[in-house]
């Protein structure tokens, strides 16, 4: 399988359809985010280290999922306020996914599929670092927070 997302597409948290190699030159953090996790909290630390490193060539992506103790119900509208209202989100968000199981996003097949073990995203937050030219390049367990000396160190070795 290969290892770049690069010809995948996607659809913004509008509806409107969008290829993951318009970002190509960029890197990426994806992550699945959820409304009514303890780990919502995340969503502050994302804004961050989108603010951070904006300039520098990082973009944030993230993917509501309701794979995780439906913790996501909301609508895509009713997601995008609360990530923008209670979080200030201004990264890229994007219609709600399945990460997991039969109607699995092909985005996640191609992120769970990169490394061994192939795993399923096991919570809310995972997160998923792809380089410039599309390719996975690193994994983070959910609770690792996105401020992380983990995930700023990969973040910093990608950008550089």
């Amino acid at each position: 399988m290969s290892n770049n997302i690069s010809d995948i597409e996607v659809k913004t948290i509008q509806g409107q359809e969008k290829k993951l190699a318009d970002y190509a030159g960029n890197v990426l953090l994806i992550v699945n985010v959820a409304s009514e996790c303890g780990l919502t909290p995340q969503y502050a630390g994302l804004e961050e280290v989108n603010a951070l490193y904006r300039e520098r060539g990082l973009r944030v992506l993230g993917f509501p999922s309701n794979d995780f103790g439906g913790q996501e119900p909301g609508t895509n509208a009713e997601i995008c306020d609360f990530a923008v209202k209670r979080f200030g989100v201004t990264f890229d968000m994007f219609e709600k996914v399945q990460t997991k199981g039969a109607q699995q996003h092909p985005l996640y097949a191609r992120l769970t599929g990169a490394f061994e073990p192939k795993e399923d995203v096991s919570w809310n937050f995972e997160k998923f670092l792809v380089n410039r030219q599309g390719e996975i390049i690193a994994r983070f367990k959910p609770r690792v927070e996105p401020g992380s000396d983990e995930v700023i160190n990969a973040i910093e070795k990608a950008l550089a």
